[in-house]
């Protein structure tokens, strides 16, 4: 008997995702709850759980096909009993851009546009479902999953797992590399071109931003701030620091404490416009910008007035290792007031950042680097890094902004006014 598997109810105003990948083949057995496709929405991915143990049936739709929640998109045949000899008519065979295999055969490329690159095609027959994020490392590192001890909930592989088997393994002797079927053009010329899909929440990402642009009057101020109190701190107390709360101290942690007190002291920079009114928040949920295989994700620290330090570092490490293996949900990445994006850990030295509608302003965190300042009348080298806050200046006024980033730099320069609420 052929049990329908159908597509979850995917969070509040959502109606519709993009089949992301195929995780079981027709024909592969399940069990029930185990992972069997991918979805993905306009901000994460979902996992679509097998509702009985069985045989995996034919897939209903497509890699890339819009469904609607509700939908059916395959079918799993319960016991254990192998699906019908012959198998339904698949969809007309399409080529890829590099000419090499139908389109529904091959594995999602990577989101942000990794493709295959001649990875060895994840076998499915690997003791272990795998996740999008431990998928895209398979396919980008061409390890075998079988061979993978996975240290993940049940026994599941993990993008780290495959990161440190792929490390592990010795270099591979030369071997012949066999030319792919490609048009004769590339072949000739050298000059290749890689077609890859949008994934939903790269498209997402792009309209949002472009409708922050199109909407807000932005305009960007700058600061400075001299980490030296900062680093010094952190050097004294980093080892007690985890020992006590079992996570590392960084830099966020000082920065979102004095954000909040900042806001509070300029509670326009943490409002925003809902028609014709302003809306002020007497809390401070701040979004805090990380990476995902997907795209840039803006998790929210709820009421993080309220938490010290290391419950602010806590909640940012959960944020970051959840958003690396694609589980962050939904209704994490709603309601922020402001926005902290930290584009220094990637080298940046200055940038104007985008406003995340509906907030009114969003804080950019840069490298530091050791300048030449005055202090006391005496040059000096001091770890410098730049501020950038965007605002909408519909809402938010110079003297308001300067004064934000002002009050920010005074606590990260004293992190004593951090302590005593200064």
């Amino acid at each position: 008997m052929a049990t329908e598997v159908l597509v979850p109810t995917l969070g509040e105003s959502i109606t519709e995702a993009t089949l992301g990948e195929w995780l079981k083949q027709p024909g592969d057995k399940v069990a029930a709850d185990e992972p069997i496709a991918s979805l993905e929405t306009d901000k994460v991915s979902v996992e679509v759980p097998s509702p009985v143990a069985g045989v995996m049936g034919q897939h209903a739709v497509a890699v890339g096909d819009t469904v609607q929640v509700g939908a059916m998109i395959a079918t799993v045949e319960v016991g254990d009993g192998a699906p019908a000899a012959t198998p339904a008519p698949q969809p007309a065979v399409t080529q890829s851009p590099q000419g090499s295999a139908p389109a529904g055969d091959q594995p999602a490329p990577a989101a942000g546009g990794y493709g295959n690159h001649g990875a060895t095609p994840i076998d499915s027959d690997a003791p272990a479902a795998l996740s999008p994020s431990a998928r895209r490392a398979v396919l980008e590192h061409g390890v075998d999953p079988a061979t993978i001890k996975g240290t993940g909930r049940d026994g599941r592989i993990t993008k780290e797992d495959v990161a440190t088997a792929a490390s592990a393994r010795p270099a591979p002797a030369p071997t012949p590399t066999v030319a792919p079927t490609t048009p004769s053009v590339a072949a000739s010329s050298g000059r290749k071109e890689e077609r890859v899909r949008m994934t939903r929440l790269r498209q997402t990402i792009a309209k949002r931003l472009k409708d922050a642009q199109n909407t807000a009057a932005m305009l960007t101020t700058f600061n400075d701030v001299d980490m030296t109190a900062v680093i010094e701190a952190r050097a004294k107390y980093k080892d007690l620091f985890e020992k006590k709360h079992g996570v590392r101290l960084g830099f966020m942690g000082f920065f979102v404490k004095a954000a909040t007190m900042a806001l509070k002291d300029i509670p326009s920079v943490n409002a925003s416009i809902e028609g014709d009114e302003i809306v002020y928040h007497d809390y401070a949920d701040i979004s805090v910008a990380v990476s995902s295989p997907g795209g840039l994700v803006v998790p929210v620290i709820r009421d993080a007035q309220d938490l010290s330090v290391a419950g602010i570092e806590k909640t940012i490490g959960d944020f970051g290792k959840r958003a690396k293996e694609g589980t962050l949900k939904m209704d994490e990445m709603k309601g922020g007031t402001f926005t902290i994006s930290n584009g220094g850990v990637f080298g940046s030295l200055m940038s104007t950042p985008i406003i995340n509608p509906p907030q009114s302003a969003v804080l950019g965190l840069h490298r530091i680097e050791d300048r030449p300042v005055v202090v006391n009348g005496q040059v000096v080298v001091r770890p410098m890094m730049y501020l950038a806050l965007s605002y909408d200046h519909r809402l938010i006024d110079g003297r308001e902004a300067v004064t934000f980033l002002v009050a920010l730099k005074n606590a990260i320069e004293d992190p004593t006014r951090i302590l005593i609420d200064l």
